[in-house]
């Protein structure tokens, strides 16, 4: 009849494994975007769905660090494949991220050791993926094709760089005061990047056709790679002023300021790239892993606004970060929801693929 087929235990093994071998590289950053929302609620006193958020936060971590070591060990020539196509490649950056965000949010609960844990192996994957990733792009595709291929995944590498930044803030406070240079350097790295990897990614833009289809989700980390920079340097701000800190100061506040400034510029931009792609090009609204990267940069901005608020004394800003974290969660819940009614029709039917391609 009309109705769709129910899927066999057979079929949803099957269907199961293909999905792990077509898993898309960047879903940690469901993780990266359940933490920061968590940390933006617990901002404006909302413990309670904070916690919640934060023992989700820990499921899908550990679910995905199941899910992609199952798929490198089944499916390395997929995995590796990923790794070098550089429309994908960065999306790894968000295990980098992810790992950071989780922790920076266990730090705040006291759990020290949790987040001196997951900073080292992002900051082992991140040292692996810095200079494996650009190295391979380059040698592998040349520089034009690499160009060709770049898009907004291309930011997460600031994000994930950044990311140390604030786990490495984020520690118990005589540890993070002994780091303190080292939270310096990355926070200066992944300013530099951030400029570097903006003008490669307009010059993509600039020099190759746009297609409604290209401009994704993705392209919302332009944004949250300037909020995850701002929420870096306003941690930084809070370590304790040794020769070091009192020199760099003046510097990280006002790369900061401007960092939020522009980020805060380029909200509606990407809104009206989204209604243009929606609206008026009639790219279906759907569910994709890459929703994630929206939702993340939302949740960022607002933790951002209100950690540079209160280490300047700006009250507004520390405002604009209260009432910004409830629109990162309300966005946060809509594509929650759409993934699990995704997930769910994934299940009970027998169409082609697992995950969408974002």
């Amino acid at each position: 009849m009309g109705s769709p087929e129910r899927a066999q235990p057979g079929t949803c093994l099957t269907r199961l494994r293909t999905g792990i071998k077509d898993l898309f590289p960047g879903y940690f950053a469901l993780v990266m975007a359940t933490g920061i929302v968590s940390t933006a609620v617990a901002l404006d006193g909302a413990a309670t769905l904070s916690g919640a958020m934060v023992g989700l936060t820990i499921v899908c971590y550990l679910v995905l660090m199941v899910a992609y070591g199952w798929r490198l060990a089944a499916y390395p020539h997929q995995f590796l494949a990923d790794a070098a196509e550089p429309r994908k490649a960065f999306a790894f950056f968000t295990f980098v991220a992810g790992s950071d965000v989780l922790g920076s949010r266990l730090a705040a609960d006291g759990h020290y050791g949790a987040t001196a844990a997951l900073l080292i192996l992002a900051s082992l994957a991140w040292v692996l993926l810095s200079y494996g990733m650009p190295l391979g792009l380059v040698t592998r595709h040349g520089t034009r094709s690499a160009l060709a291929g770049s898009n907004g995944t291309w930011f997460l590498w600031i994000v994930g760089t950044q990311s140390v930044a604030v786990s490495l803030a984020s520690l118990r406070p005589p540890l993070a005061s002994g780091l303190a240079a080292v939270a310096v350097g990355f926070w200066a790295v992944g300013v530099v990047l951030y400029l570097l990897i903006a003008g490669l990614v307009l010059m993509g833009l600039l020099h190759f056709p746009v297609e409604p289809a290209t401009l994704t989700p993705a392209y919302w980390v332009f944004m949250g790679a300037t909020a995850i920079s701002v929420l870096a340097g306003a941690k930084l701000l809070g370590l304790p002023a040794d020769p070091l800190m009192a020199a760099v100061h003046p510097l990280v506040a006002g790369i900061s300021v401007v960092l939020w400034a522009f980020g805060t510029w380029l909200i509606p931009l990407l809104i009206g790239l989204g209604v243009w792609r929606h609206l008026m090009r009639r790219v279906r609204l759907r569910y994709e892993p890459g929703l994630w990267s929206m939702v993340f940069p939302l949740g960022m901005y607002s933790a951002a606004s209100h950690a540079l608020g209160a280490a300047l004394g700006v009250p507004w800003l520390v405002t604009v970060g209260r009432d910004g974290a409830w629109v990162a969660f309300a966005v946060w819940a809509v594509v929650f929801a759409a993934m699990l009614a995704f997930f769910a029709g994934a299940l009970r039917t027998v169409p082609a693929r697992l995950h969408p391609q974002a």
